[in-house]
């Protein structure tokens, strides 16, 4: 299943515009102005300028929040978008009590005693980022996320994607017998996409710091329904008679 892109000119647009790009635009503004983002208890706020406003939308991190202030604009940053911005780019810096700022290992530590599988939705999440694909929150498909080609404002997600880790798939209760795939496939055939599993393996690592990360391998499964129409001739078989 190829990308589905909204109206003519949209394919165009996109090439002429790659993600890579803005991201690094991006990147180069909130490291020149020094951003810093504001830890919430569920997410975190990062106050940006005009350019950046525009810079975060056509990326498509984060979502902006309306408030009565004219002069500025804050964006609400996922856990895992916070995180990529601030550990992997490194563009941003995150403050959390006492208007202090966080270091990786206290940043990592309270993300991850808020989500307990932080570490594997921001391996995802990170790991698809690092293609260039665009990541948003599944939650409406019943899956972790969706990953675009471009701006969702260009093209359909193509792939619904889980996240999986063998330690704890037990606990994750996801994708363990037939029927759970059969019906989650089911919903991707509706919606035009194709399921993206990833598992996650830890390698034995203990997620007591960011580091653990490098550690992780990430594979790539696509999983699509068999239909037995694709597999049928057009033509009536030749019957022959034997002597």
């Amino acid at each position: 299943m190829g990308p589905r892109w909204k109206g003519k000119g949209a394919e165009t647009k996109a090439l002429a515009d790659p993600i890579s790009e803005i991201v690094s635009q991006l990147q180069s503004s909130l490291v020149q102005s020094d951003s810093r983002a504001l830890l919430t208890s569920s997410c975190v706020l990062l106050e940006v300028d005009a350019e950046q406003t525009d810079l975060l939308n056509r990326a498509c991190f984060g979502r902006p929040v309306l408030t009565a202030e004219k002069d500025k604009q804050w964006f609400q940053l996922s856990m895992e978008e916070a995180f990529y911005l601030y550990y992997y780019l490194k563009c941003i810096k995150v403050i959390g009590e006492n208007n202090r700022e966080m270091n990786s290992g206290e940043l990592w530590m309270y993300m991850t005693s808020k989500c307990e599988n932080f570490p594997i939705m921001f391996k995802a999440y990170s790991h698809l980022r690092m293609k260039n694909w665009v990541v948003r929150s599944g939650s409406q498909y019943g899956v972790d996320f969706v990953a675009y080609r471009h701006h969702p404002s260009l093209v359909h997600s193509e792939y619904a994607v889980v996240a999986l880790s063998d330690d704890n798939g037990e606990e994750n209760g996801r994708l363990i017998v037939w029927s759970d795939f059969h019906c989650t496939l089911r919903l991707c055939g509706s919606v035009a996409k194709t399921l993206l599993v990833l598992n996650i393996d830890k390698c034995g690592k203990k997620a007591t710091s960011p580091s653990c990360l490098a550690s992780y391998n990430v594979e790539e499964r696509t999983i699509t329904r068999w239909s037995p129409q694709q597999c049928r001739e057009n033509h009536t078989v030749a019957t022959g008679k034997f002597q």
